[in-house]
């Protein structure tokens, strides 16, 4: 009845990302109460978080099937089947956080708010959930929501690149705070050396401040 949520640290968002989710299962007998999800930071492999819910095998199989319809772009057939994941195992945030990334990669930003802040519900401390729903609240024009989400996501995990990446991008072009800017990209280089738009960025920046 252990869920883990794993992200490495040089995973891609979106498909690769949801290729990191793992489910397993095991029959339940007696308190089935949701005991609170616990976050494990690793140097070297970036974060995994473990969710004790309980799920039976049909929902462990359906949950990896629809994963495979993202995996595919086969969003319609892999939302459906999370849909279901999701009410047979309500506990649960991953589906939730997986149908805000599916909605998102079609363009219902509506849906995948929705979904996003439902995971974080059950899951308030989930660094992809903030990073997600961060990038939401940006295409929204929300920045100072998705300033705050970007934070949360890296007062978790500092290491977490894609979220300070994220962070660095909204202060440069949509906060013109261009030290926050240059913080974020900075440390975001430390964990993705080989990034040149990146480092070219840093460049730009500290031309501006006449570094």
């Amino acid at each position: 009845m252990i869920n883990f949520y794993s992200h490495k640290q040089w995973l891609v968002r979106a498909s690769i990302l949801i290729l990191a989710t793992v489910l397993s299962a095991c029959a339940t007998t007696g308190n089935t109460s949701r005991p609170a999800a616990k976050i494990a930071v690793q140097d070297e492999v970036g974060f995994t978080i473990t969710e004790a819910v309980p799920v039976d095998n049909n929902v462990r199989t359906e949950y990896i099937e629809a994963l495979g319809h993202l995996e595919r772009a086969q969003h319609e057939e892999g939302l459906a089947m999370l849909q279901n994941v999701a009410r047979n195992a309500p506990d649960l945030s991953a589906p939730r956080i997986e149908m805000g990334i599916a909605y998102h990669a079609i363009g219902d930003l509506d849906a995948a708010e929705e979904n996003l802040l439902a995971a974080l519900q059950l899951n308030p401390d989930h660094p992809i959930a903030h990073n997600e729903l961060g990038i939401v609240y940006r295409k929204t024009g929300r920045f100072s929501e998705a300033r705050r989400s970007y934070e949360t996501a890296l007062a978790v995990y500092p290491g977490y690149h894609h979220a300070r990446r994220n962070l660095g991008i909204l202060c440069d072009l949509y906060l013109a705070d261009l030290d926050c800017a240059l913080e974020n990209y900075e440390a975001y280089m430390k964990t993705v050396p080989g990034d040149d738009q990146a480092a070219m960025w840093i460049a730009d920046i500290r031309g501006r401040l006449g570094q």
